[in-house]
């Protein structure tokens, strides 16, 4: 598609267009409603697509805007769409009728014979629907003349039920007119706005960074021709600056998307106009604030708004507009006289003074001394309030009202909003206020002020800014408290954006080495934190001590955040070491301590931190509610996605859904992948990977957690506790027919694992080594070390762990033929799911026995190990070798290599004698 804008609804309407040909099998008539750049037409497309494959013959109406005001133009055009041989059954009469219509549409209608023309409408579609079946669409059905709908509305009363309708009309407020033309009690199946998945997905097809996709759904209210219009601005934008889009961008609401928005605003009354307006500029809009800033009428005009689903009004009579665009829209359209009156109006009916001085300094365009000192003190406010994106706005708002002889005011005030906007991770203000300053005669020390918070708001995205990091080091020269500075963020870089964990650790010592020079205690302990995290992932023993010199020192303060600090790596290695209490205890020390300093990325890591947390602690239901919570401040706060998404999938791979936790997963690989993050890249990959081996996609789990082993590798992680995959890639190598190769993973992690005295992970892949023994046909050495290691999850307080382990158990004694243990095993496990809240989990402990799974009868599945089943159960439905190689991700040898053994076991020669064996044992 092109810049164009234009939906691209098979994303997200797939049940759509089957609730259309179920209106249409069941009615005959179908009504399909929706605003604006819903996706009304592709919807309609494809049920004409579908119907022309049926072999119906499908008419086609699509009235444009002009066409309403000319009478029967509508009528004209769809009589010029029949074909030839469909009037040859026409009376005189009739024949002239249409004729006359064809010739003469905008002619004057008297001397018409009008009944001959009704009737010949009437005669047409008879003679259609005599031969095959109709389809008539009527696309556009708002802009239909009235002639053209009452003369339909007649003809379709008297057409046989082989003529269906199918009427898609644009409508945000009021009844559609499509109604009465298709007659009563006409299902209306309406276009849902698209989730943020499909929004996602949208972006995918169309070469958009997925990313983007939370803001751009927020933004566009979920509708398909506003995303990918403001999708496309902001890509254009973005390679006009330097090429890349960032998820904090601001969103432009230009050219195609302010079009589109301005489409859907016209659905507002005129009158209603102007309250619109002054909720758009008010950041916190409601009915009361309204009404005191001069529109008495507020409520009404607003529940026409309502109507039109422009804004949605909460029964505390707070506004919100139903896409983000739309306020930009508005404002961008009223001009600046209109604007600054509306900002007027709100400064005298604000009751918050911090907002009372915004709206005082947006009413003015002219520099004022004094205005300027008022908004630098509100911003101040916002600061000490936690509320650092506000401050940053106000400190640039600050920065243009001061007068140009104040220029050392002027300069304190961007160096002072950008580093706001960093805190916020507000990547947009950012660059704004370092652009201004670098305009500057700036000092050195303010310039790297100014760069480094450019790097603080870039979230994940830290491998696009080798420019910005070569000149902040040349600029720090001489200062060691901020070289140091530099150096931290350095650190963090190589970490993230390389994926390497030695130049991220030698980083940090250079960076404490400068810090303790330039006396910055804060910094200090930050470089230790850095080295500390970092040896915990090489697995040096002495990561603990560094750690613990690290807390000794001072706790840090801004710019750097808690989620550097080593009180939140103190939490993370006890999440490591599976002190859940512990972490649990000192998260919630920190969280309101993150909500107050306002940064949003510190708040994310904490709630990430209690997400993983309650998950393994069995409490499933809490750590969704974390996990929805980070992923609704990282749209507000417009954070890298990545990892949000990944805390998404972990949620709902454990107490969700396994297709809505691979949804997640695949946005969360490809947007670290977008933003070069090697570590949360890693993480999803493990998401999904889960995913496959709990759904049984054994072939595809050990390519995608191949994928982790190979980065987790390249990033020279030794140490198994951090991301737990090992036991994950030797269960899908077992499931896939390699116990050989799992036990070769699994022994020397292992080692590594007792060394370090990371219990839990020797119980994970103890789990994978007793599947291990199974498959090698030691089933009793494997029980026994299942149930010791179902113990073992148990003390350790990880009931998830468990429930797995006894699923596992009862595979194995099905194996054997103990059917009672099995189902003592299952049954355990069901438990431990349901009191734990992991829904997906319980429904695979309460599947039946037969086939494990697989699809095979049980006996055979006793047989066969789980990759053999899956093989037997394809290729007795038909599969070839190479399909069958093809769809388990095998090569064509190994297919015919464990075929051989398949038929060994089930004393089968061909293919018809397994599909035999299979059905009757």
């Amino acid at each position: 598609m092109a810049a164009t804008g234009h939906a691209d609804t098979s994303v997200g309407h797939g049940e759509l267009i089957k609730a259309v040909d179920r209106a249409l099998t069941t009615h005959g008539r179908a009504l399909l409603t929706g605003p604006a750049g819903a996706g009304k037409t592709e919807v309609v497309r494809a049920v004409e697509a579908a119907a022309a494959a049926r072999g119906e013959s499908v008419l086609r109406l699509a009235p444009e805007a002009a066409d309403q005001w000319i009478p029967e133009a509508s009528a004209a055009a769809l009589l010029a769409s029949v074909p030839a041989t469909a009037l040859e059954r026409l009376s005189g009469p009739q024949r002239t009728a249409i004729a006359l219509l064809r010739r003469e549409a905008d002619a004057p209608r008297a001397g018409r014979d009008h009944v001959a023309l009704r009737l010949a409408v009437v005669e047409v579609l008879r003679t259609l629907a005599a031969g095959r079946p109709v389809l008539l669409v009527i696309d556009n059905a708002q802009w239909l003349d009235a002639e053209s709908t009452d003369l339909l509305r007649f003809a379709l009363r008297l057409t046989p039920p082989g003529v269906r309708v199918l009427a898609a009309e644009r409508v945000q407020g009021g009844a559609p007119v499509g109604e009465p033309l298709c007659g009563p009690g006409v299902p209306a199946v309406r276009v849902p706005p698209l989730g943020a998945d499909e929004v996602a997905e949208l972006l995918l097809r169309h070469g958009l960074p997925a990313r983007l996709a939370g803001r751009i759904h927020q933004a566009s209210g979920g509708n398909p021709r506003l995303a990918l219009a403001l999708g496309h601005s902001l890509a254009e934008a973005a390679e006009a600056r330097d090429g890349s889009a960032h998820h904090a961008d601001a969103l432009p609401v230009t050219g195609q998307a302010r079009e589109v928005a301005r489409r859907l605003l016209a659905g507002a009354p005129a009158h209603a106009r102007r309250t619109l307006l002054l909720a758009a500029l008010a950041s916190r809009p409601t009915i009361p604030l309204l009404r005191r800033a001069g529109r008495p009428d507020a409520e009404a005009e607003l529940a026409e708004a309502e109507r039109a689903a422009l804004v949605r009004v909460g029964e505390d009579g707070t506004v919100e507009f139903t896409a983000g665009a739309l306020p930009t829209a508005l404002a961008a359209d009223a001009g600046w006289p209109e604007r600054a009156a509306g900002h007027a109006a709100l400064a005298a009916a604000v009751d918050d003074p911090v907002q009372a001085v915004r709206h005082r300094a947006l009413a003015v365009d002219t520099p004022d001394q004094w205005l300027a000192a008022e908004i630098t003190e509100a911003a101040a406010v916002c600061r000490r309030r936690g509320q650092r994106a506000l401050a940053a706005e106000l400190g640039l708002l600050a920065a243009e009202r001061t007068p140009s002889t104040l220029a050392g005011e002027e300069l304190a005030r961007l160096v002072t909003a950008a580093e706001d906007a960093g805190w916020a991770g507000r990547a947009d203000l950012a660059r704004r206020a370092t652009r201004a300053v670098l305009a500057r005669d700036a000092s050195p020390a303010d310039r790297v002020r100014a760069r480094l918070a450019v790097i603080d708001a870039a979230g994940q995205a830290l491998g696009t800014l080798d420019e910005t990091f070569a000149y902040a080091m040349d600029e720090a020269a001489g200062d060691p408290a901020l070289q140091a500075a530099v150096q931290l963020r350095i650190a963090w870089k190589h970490n993230l954006s390389d994926g390497d964990p030695v130049r991220s650790r030698d980083a940090a010592a250079a960076a404490g080495a400068l810090a303790a020079l330039g006396g910055d205690q804060t910094a200090e302990a930050m470089a230790l934190t850095v080295r500390a995290r970092m040896g915990r992932i090489l697995g040096d023993a002495g990561a603990e001590e560094i750690l613990a010199e690290a807390l000794a020192l001072p706790a840090p303060e801004v710019p750097l955040g808690m989620r550097n600090a080593p009180q939140y790596l103190a939490v993370r290695h006890a999440l490591f070491d599976d002190r859940l209490d512990d972490a649990r205890r000192q998260l919630m020390v920190l969280l309101p301590a993150v909500r107050r300093t306002g940064s949003a990325e510190d708040v994310f890591e904490v709630l990430r931190s209690l997400t993983e947390v309650e998950l393994r602690s069995g409490r499933c239901e809490s750590a969704s509610a974390h996990a929805r919570r980070a992923l609704e401040l990282t749209i507000e706060a417009g954070l890298s996605p990545g990892p949000a998404w990944y805390v998404a999938a972990t949620a709902e791979t454990m107490g969700g859904s396994f297709a809505r936790a691979e949804g997640y997963a695949r946005r969360g690989i490809q947007a670290s992948q977008e933003e070069q993050d090697q570590v949360f890249l890693s993480r999803s990959l493990h998401a999904l990977g889960l995913v496959e081996l709990a759904t049984g996609e054994a072939a595809k789990a050990v390519a995608t957690l191949r994928r982790v082993a190979e980065l987790e590798a390249a990033q020279q992680v030794v140490d198994p506790s951090i991301l737990r995959w090992h036991g994950e890639l030797a269960e899908a190598l077992i499931a896939a027919d390699a116990p050989e190769e799992a036990a070769e993973l699994i022994e020397p992690v292992r080692a590594v694992a007792l060394g370090l005295g990371r219990t839990g992970v020797v119980a994970a892949l103890d789990r994978a080594g007793a599947l291990c023994l199974a498959a090698r046909g030691d089933a009793d050495g494997a029980v026994r070390l299942l149930e010791d290691t179902a113990r073992r999850f148990e003390a350790l307080g990880l009931p998830l762990e468990r429930g797995r382990t006894l699923l596992a158990l009862a595979r194995v004694e099905r194996r054997r033929r103990r059917r009672a243990p099995a189902r003592a095993a299952l049954r355990a496990a069901a438990e431990v799911f349901e009191r734990a809240g992991a829904g997906p989990w319980a429904a695979l402990a309460r599947e039946p026995a037969p086939g494990d799974g697989t699809g095979a009868p049980a006996s055979a599945a006793a047989a066969l190990t789980d990759a053999e089943a899956r093989l037997a159960l394809l290729v007795s439905q038909g599969a070839s070798n190479q399909e069958a190689a093809a769809k388990l991700f095998l090569s064509v040898k190994t297919v015919e290599a464990r075929l051989t053994r398949i038929y060994q076991k089930l004393d089968v020669r061909s293919r018809a004698q397994l599909a035999t064996a299979l059905r009757t044992q």
